[in-house]
């Protein structure tokens, strides 16, 4: 180990990183790019320690021992960089990003290149740029969290990326697939900014990145930019009002759809009879006690960007 050298840290999940996309020359191509920065590499399979909280403490304790803080690299999808981020909210070592899946909003958002060599350039010579992240009881989220249909959506989803690999058109054939066999409504009161509201709802959806609402074409995208919680609750569960909302949701016109309210907040809670609810965070399937609490961490994440990008 040479203390002079800025110390790089790679963590990525041996099922969808480098060797599992057989991407072994782009890999070496990295190495060659950030040795030339000065940086000394280790690389870490995120499935080789019992828990994320233990490789990386593993990982910050690697960057202590060096002059400078260095970068550690989240390379992979939404589950990844929210496993990392997880346990980066207000260090001062920055996070660089390898985008490595299907949808990458976080890279896209920050103006990270979504060609793998170009990205590694950024984490070798961008700037760090603070970003909000929103909470969930003890979990983050970086794009979103819901409650409902989308957590079904999920689990049907990566049953056709299973048998058909991993494509865009995926999201919205599971999407429909789920409205067709599975309509379940959840009885919730909705705490938010401390007004209480009874909510009978198939679908709750919280969204942190304000580029995937925007392509939703919602206007608390706003809310996610500034730092508060960006809310939508569909009010009617039956399939009619449900595949007319996908509809509307395809055509990028979801807040016209009847039944469907949006809000910003500084804080929910979301209240159940039921001690637990299955939450999807970043595409994962989580199942959290109730009640859920929402908050949002303004800059409490460094991540290296390219120069003059906006912050999230």
């Amino acid at each position: 180990m040479r203390k002079d050298l800025k110390p790089l840290s790679i963590i990525y999940n041996e099922k969808s990183g480098f060797h599992a996309n057989k991407k072994e020359a782009i890999y070496e191509q990295l190495m060659t790019i950030w040795t030339a920065h000065g940086f000394e590499i280790q690389v870490f399979d995120i499935s080789s320690e019992l828990n994320i909280q233990c490789l990386m403490k593993k990982v910050l304790d690697r960057h202590q021992q060096y002059d400078q803080q260095g970068v550690i690299v989240a390379a992979g999808g939404d589950g990844t960089l929210n496993a990392v981020a997880s346990q980066m909210l207000h260090q001062s070592i920055p996070m660089g990003i390898l985008p490595l899946g299907t949808f990458n909003y976080v890279a896209r958002v920050l103006n990270i290149p979504l060609d793998i060599l170009e990205a590694a350039q950024v984490v070798a010579t961008g700037e760090p740029r603070a970003s909000h992240v929103a909470c969930i009881n003890d979990y983050i989220y970086l794009n979103n969290a819901s409650l409902g249909l989308y957590p079904l959506f999920i689990k049907k989803r990566e049953e056709y990326n299973r048998k058909f690999g991993r494509f865009p058109l995926n999201a919205y054939t599971s999407g429909l697939d789920v409205l067709i066999r599975d309509r379940k409504e959840l009885k919730l009161e909705v705490e938010v900014d401390g007004k209480k509201y009874p909510v009978k709802t198939p679908l709750i959806f919280f969204g942190n990145n304000q580029l995937q609402l925007k392509e939703m074409k919602l206007k608390i995208a706003k809310c996610a930019e500034v730092g508060e919680i960006a809310g939508v609750v569909i009010a009617k569960g039956d399939k009619a009002t449900l595949f007319k909302t996908l509809f509307q949701t395809i055509r990028g016109k979801l807040e016209k759809a009847s039944d469907v309210y949006s809000f910003g907040a500084q804080s929910v809670i979301v209240y159940s009879k039921k001690p637990t609810l299955t939450v999807a965070i970043d595409g994962e399937i989580v199942s959290m006690n109730t009640p859920l609490k929402l908050h949002v961490e303004k800059k409490a994440l460094n991540i290296m960007v390219p120069h003059a990008a906006a912050s999230v």
